[in-house]
């Protein structure tokens, strides 16, 4: 493992395959009476959030405090940063503070990695999602429901996801989910497919490790997971498509578009749903859908990737096991 977590693309197979195994070993912490261990015991860890977030912060904090660390939450709104106060400032702020690591979400693509390489702050860097460019703790756990799902838990430990086809669809061009998954399942051996408007594709999309599809019917019969993307309004400044009805035509996920998708398949979402639009309420709630699982997923995620940057480099097998006996 590195020092920090900025990039999906960053990760080997082994380093992959080592968050994923972590995180099976941290998922039986939530099984027990107690939450808790005490890994993390007296390091501090500050939750930095330039954008607002609902999941991600609350998962972050989850595992934190899992691990009993000492958290701090830091938002930009009634903060200095409100007030003009830069990056640069709010990072050595931090670092006189002694903190450990720093877990930053900005609307800014590249801040993490300019948090990491500046020499303002001597602690781990972990990325929350940056402004339209990775959100690598999503991919992971994305990476982590689908392996659970379609290899199996006790047989996914060690296991990649080769084999595999998975379909992104909708808002590829805003979405930094997109990309994370893309870079992540490319290194796990599955075969990614996008499937969009051509509007809502980046320039340069040629160039990705995954294929292309503007036809949504045609690629669900292949599909062992389909992660279907919010239309991200807040990003656009311009009309992306003609109406909502007809990207929910296009584009949209219903029950009848489900039922042609193989037995054993998942229906995927990073959430916020727009329900109606992109996904309708059947196939929101069905057995499919995984969205409920992953906000699960996330915490024991963020608590591998914490545990490996912060407290071992080998999986928490001994150490989670002695504590059950």
């Amino acid at each position: 493992m590195q020092r920090h977590l900025i990039s999906a693309a960053d990760l080997t197979r082994d380093d992959a395959v080592l968050i994923l195994d972590t995180a099976e070993e941290m998922a039986r912490v939530a099984d027990r009476p107690i939450k808790k261990l005490p890994t993390l015991r007296g390091r501090t860890i500050v939750n930095l959030f330039f954008e607002d977030s609902t999941r991600t912060r609350i998962s972050f904090e989850a595992a934190e405090k899992r691990l009993s660390a000492d958290v701090i939450n830091f938002t930009a709104k009634g903060s200095s940063v409100s007030k003009g106060e830069s990056l640069k400032d709010t990072a050595q702020t931090l670092e006189a503070m002694g903190v450990d690591a720093v877990v930053i979400r900005h609307g800014a693509s590249g801040a993490p990695y300019r948090l990491a390489n500046s020499g303002w702050i001597d602690a781990a860097v972990i990325n929350a999602g940056d402004g339209t460019h990775q959100h690598p703790t999503q991919a992971l756990l994305d990476a982590f429901t689908m392996r659970r799902r379609l290899v199996g838990r006790d047989a996914g430990l060690g296991r990649d996801l080769a084999g595999k086809h998975i379909t992104i669809v909708g808002d590829i061009l805003h979405s930094r989910v997109a990309r994370s998954n893309v870079d992540l399942l490319h290194t796990l051996g599955a075969e990614v497919t996008l499937v969009a408007p051509p509007t809502l594709l980046p320039v340069g999309i040629e160039t990705w490790p995954c294929e292309v599809s503007y036809d949504l019917d045609a690629t669900l019969p292949k599909s062992d997971a389909v992660m279907m993307l919010r239309v991200q309004r807040e990003r656009m400044n311009a009309a992306f498509f003609p109406t909502e009805r007809e990207y929910s035509r296009r584009y949209g996920l219903d029950g009848d578009r489900m039922a042609r998708m193989p037995e054993g398949s998942i229906v995927m979402h990073p959430g916020p749903m727009v329900r109606g639009m992109e996904i309708t309420a059947e196939v929101a709630d069905s057995d499919r859908c995984t969205a409920i699982e992953q906000v699960a997923n996330g915490v024991s995620i963020r608590m591998a990737v914490l545990y490996l940057l912060l407290g071992g480099n080998e999986p928490a097998v001994t150490h989670t096991r002695t504590e059950e006996k």
